[in-house]
């Protein structure tokens, strides 16, 4: 069994490009307010939801290991 990430969307950030929804659909959609979420706040690591994160123009999206809490993205400084 992979790795599984815990999926999460700052609102306060989020700006609608729908960027993510482009490069991972089956990871995001947009909300009635043209918001990002994830489709399930946890799902198996891919490199399409990865791409997603690293391709938002605001870095509103944040990935971390399920279970030990491991930041994935965005990456520490």
């Amino acid at each position: 069994m992979g790795d599984r990430w815990r999926v999460e969307v700052d609102r306060s950030l989020c700006i609608g490009s729908a960027q993510c929804t482009h490069v991972a659909p089956a990871g995001f959609r947009l909300d009635s307010a043209m918001q990002s979420h994830p489709t399930e706040p946890e799902m198996d690591a891919g490199e399409e939801i990865l791409e997603a994160a690293e391709g938002c123009p605001v870095e509103a999206i944040m990935i971390a290991l399920v279970g030990s809490g491991e930041v994935v993205f965005p990456p520490e400084e």
